[in-house]
């Protein structure tokens, strides 16, 4: 008997839907900046973050992710080991809300609905949108001027996750954010007015990291063995 090439389409269509797996729950962890004020060190979790995860896992190899997170960036001359740094002696922080979205890419097959453990590292990459506070530096004393700026930053992301329960995945990572922004730290405000306040290193941009734990529960409806007997 010959199917009709759409009959195919449809049933490839409505099996996919009816497998996948959507996840939501929380992230927590620390924050930490790298500028032209405070320390250089990579990875150094110094303040907290807070954060909420949705995930549409498409397949067992990639989801669909979206994250939305608050930050407090602290950078602290003092903490830094550079002495031209100490000598200085800046401090401010900032205060930062992002969205974030993009995709997850499991290393190994990552399938939810299957009895027993489930286990894969990963990595995530996409676009974010952050908001923070504008401010500068005027003979060492920050003068915050009541504005917010709007910035976008590439997120890289690296991880391991491992389901629970039958309904909760319980994930850890390392995610470094690079900016489109020098002035988290207050070191290069691009406002006309306030450009005679910038110092530091113009051509190098800010970095942020967040290190921490996740914990998502997923809702789907199992994989249909008899929808179309």
């Amino acid at each position: 008997m010959k199917y009709p090439i759409p009959f195919f389409f449809s049933l490839l269509l409505s099996a996919s839907l009816w497998s996948q797996t959507y996840e939501v729950g929380a992230f927590l962890g620390g924050a930490n900046a790298m500028g032209d004020v405070g320390s250089q060190q990579q990875i150094n979790p110094s303040s907290p973050v807070f954060g909420l995860l949705f995930k549409w896992n498409k397949s067992q190899r990639y989801a669909w992710r979206g994250q939305l997170s608050y930050a407090k960036l602290n950078f602290e001359d003092q903490a830094s080991s550079d002495p031209s740094r100490l000598q200085r002696g800046f401090s401010s922080d900032n205060s930062i809300l992002e969205l974030s979205a993009g995709l997850e890419v499991n290393f190994i097959p990552y399938n939810l609905h299957r009895f027993g453990p489930v286990f894969s590292p990963y990595m995530y990459t996409g676009l974010t949108v952050l908001r923070s506070e504008y401010f500068y530096f005027d003979q060492g004393r920050v003068q915050n001027i009541n504005k917010q700026d709007t910035s976008f930053a590439l997120p890289l992301v690296f991880g391991a996750k491992s389901r629970l329960g039958a309904n909760s995945v319980l994930g850890a990572e390392i995610g470094a954010r690079y900016t489109f922004t020098d002035n988290l730290d207050g070191s290069n405000p691009i406002n006309s007015n306030f450009a005679d306040y910038s110092f530091g290193d113009p051509n190098n941009n800010d970095w942020y990291v967040f290190t921490g734990i996740s914990i998502t529960f997923t809702f789907t409806r199992k994989p249909c063995q008899d929808c179309f007997k």
